[in-house]
């Protein structure tokens, strides 16, 4: 009988991370990276310890902690939580490392849940860490065990970048062995190698560039790059990386064309194997997602032997510097490279993901249909947009509000978010428009957890530079956006652990906040007159608006009743639907609004209601 599970990426991550034998694993939530922890820490026996982090900078240097110790260790992170960590990367790429560490980063092509595309093999190249590109889940698994032989042999963290498809993507997956023996901690005193004064760093820079010759060849007779050279009579070459590689297998078979195809998943990049392809082609295709990684670096390849093989990917527009490849996509760009006609209607532009509903498709066989616009929604019930509502009624249209990466993201609808740049940068840039000179109310808003992340400084520097700003903290009690994960202000730890319960309140008052109140998210007339009373305060005023997370509150068993609308009441003034709940629609062949089955009964609705036509069930 198989072996063989399916399993989410993620899943099958975090099972490579056991079968290597990881003894501690860290992390901050961030879609598409979030369920590796998730899954390791509803495990119920550990042989590790996992947590989560307050942020990305504070989880690596954890795992740091732990690969200095001499243990393999973990931290996992989203592309753009690689910011928030690069300050420790860039140094500790210096240090090195005893035991194994790896740095799992999940990219995000095509903006799916993230503010930007950034390319983490831009950062591989940038602090000179190896980096591991997996092209498919079972890669994805077995690539683990493996990055922890790679950084011990070096001695030094090792980048592991899967993306979305990978991450959250799901495949048949073989198991392996897992390993058993797990060294115990002994953090061994270097200090010309941990303390990284300017004499010892310069020693461990010259450390740094000299083991990377070393790092290409191992990385070059590893099994995860791949070359096949054609034996047909045109001289032509696709290289293709990561889950692209994928796509490209499959577009070659479909179109059936013989050529050479170099299959890249390490970085730096198999040399010897490059220069092979550039012998046997004339013309290379590189195919990659995002930033010309590969292909910059092919043609310096080719330059350094005097080839003048033709290199064309990013160069010409055949492959997008934006969004997720498909095997449409790269059909299409290996058509129009080595002129493929008849088989099928190309089309080199990608359709952005916002635009679809406008868009037609005309690859052969698509149905030409029109999408409904779905913008994006909070969930009914959700307490973020009662306070939002309140905020707008009382602030109004001419204030400002800058805000942050969460749920309440989604409240761009309802007009109180109006920046949005990277976790905690709320605080921060609405301080930075206050000293700017602006004269108009500015409240910003921000998340629990998000607070926790990197809100925290942002608001202590704005008190102390006396930044005349409304901070909102939306406390729902969870990390909800990325899967309902612990943060500091709950009182437990990701393994269900009872723990200190940090107090929004006293820390903000221990940031020499003066005026902090706290109230119900749900009550629309005293959140009304806290948001009175924080615009007329002078300095920096905190409203912590607290509701526990409607989905979260349902899974512990907290439930309320429905509401209902008396159609003989209801004047038909849609108020309450602006409020923009999905449980609430407007009847036109009735007129008057009507609440559906997604009503989770936070009555809030009932308190706009100017009319009195809306009521709990039963009452």
């Amino acid at each position: 009988m198989s072996t063989r599970e399916y399993m989410l990426g993620n899943i099958a991550i975090a099972r490579g991370i056991v079968e290597g034998g990881a003894q501690v694993i860290s992390g901050y939530p961030g879609t598409p990276s979030s369920e590796i922890i998730d899954t390791l820490a509803r495990m119920d026996e550990r042989k590790f310890y996992v947590e989560w982090s307050v942020n990305e900078k504070v989880a690596l240097e954890v795992a740091a902690g732990a690969a200095w110790s001499g243990v393999r260790s973990v931290v996992t992170m989203k592309h753009v939580g690689l910011n928030v960590a690069a300050d420790p990367l860039m140094t500790l790429a210096y240090t090195g490392v005893k035991g194994g560490m790896i740095i799992i980063v999940a990219d995000d092509p095509s903006c799916h849940s993230s503010q930007n595309e950034q390319d983490t093999r831009k950062y591989a190249d940038f602090s000179l860490v190896p980096c591991l590109d997996p092209s498919t889940i079972q890669e994805a698994k077995d690539m683990i065990p493996y990055a922890f032989e790679l950084s011990e042999k070096f001695e030094i963290p090792v980048i592991f970048r899967p993306t979305t498809r990978i991450s959250h993507g799901k495949s048949d997956v073989e198991p392996g062995e897992v390993v058993e023996n797990r060294p115990l901690a002994h953090f061994e005193k270097l200090i010309d190698r941990w303390v990284m004064l300017p004499k010892n760093a310069r020693v461990r820079h010259s450390h740094l560039l000299g083991i990377q010759d070393s790092i290409s060849k191992e990385l070059e007779g590893s099994q995860w790059n791949e070359l096949t050279i054609s034996n047909g009579s045109e001289k032509i070459g696709i290289i293709a990386s990561g889950i692209a590689s994928v796509y490209t297998k499959e577009a070659i078979q479909n179109l059936g064309i013989d050529v050479s195809f170099l299959k890249i998943s390490t970085y730096p990049v198999p040399q010897s194997l490059i220069k092979k392809m550039l012998e046997h082609a004339d013309t290379i295709l590189v195919i990659e997602e995002l930033e010309p990684v590969v292909e910059d670096r092919v043609k310096i390849i080719a330059n350094e032997v005097g080839l003048n093989t033709r290199i064309i990917g990013k160069t010409g527009d055949l492959v997008s510097r934006t969004g997720e490849l498909n095997v449409e996509l790269c059909k299409n760009a290996i058509a129009n490279a080595f002129g493929i006609q008849g088989k099928f209607k190309t089309k080199s532009a990608m359709i952005a993901t916002e635009n679809i509903a406008d868009s037609k498709m005309d690859v052969e066989g698509a149905i030409d249909i029109e999408l409904p616009l779905r913008p994006p929604a909070m969930c009914p019930g959700c307490s973020h947009r009662a306070v939002y509502n309140a905020m707008k009624k009382v602030f109004g249209n001419d204030a400002v509000y800058p805000s942050d990466i969460g749920c309440y993201t989604l409240g761009v609808q309802s007009g109180t978010v109006e920046t949005t740049l990277c976790m905690g940068s709320s605080i921060t840039l609405a301080s930075g428009i206050y000293h700017a000179g602006e004269s108009r109310p500015i409240c910003c808003s921000i998340g629990d957890s998000t607070f926790f992340h990197t809100g925290i400084n942002g608001l202590m520097n704005a008190v102390y530079n006396k930044a005349n700003i409304t901070v909102t903290i939306l406390d729902n009690r969870v990390t909800a956006m990325t899967g309902h994960q612990p943060n500091p202000g709950m009182g437990e730890t990701a393994t269900g652990e009872p723990t200190v319960e940090i107090s929004i309140e006293k820390l903000c008052h221990g940031l020499g906040a003066e005026f902090v109140e706290v109230v119900d998210a749900y009550d629309r007339k005293a959140t009304e007159d806290v948001f009175k009373r924080a615009k007329e305060y002078n300095g920096t005023s905190v409203v912590i608006a607290e509701q526990a997370c409607v989905i979260n509150a349902r899974r512990m068993g907290i439930k309320h009743k429905p509401y209902v609308i008396d159609v003989g009441k209801c004047t038909g003034c849609k108020q309450c639907v602006k409020f923009g709940c999905p449980a609430i629609e407007f009847d036109a062949k009735g007129k008057h609004s009507k609440i559906t089955a997604l009503c989770t009964g936070c009555g809030v609705c009932a308190q706009i209601c100017k009319f009195d036509a809306i009521s709990e069930v039963g009452k």
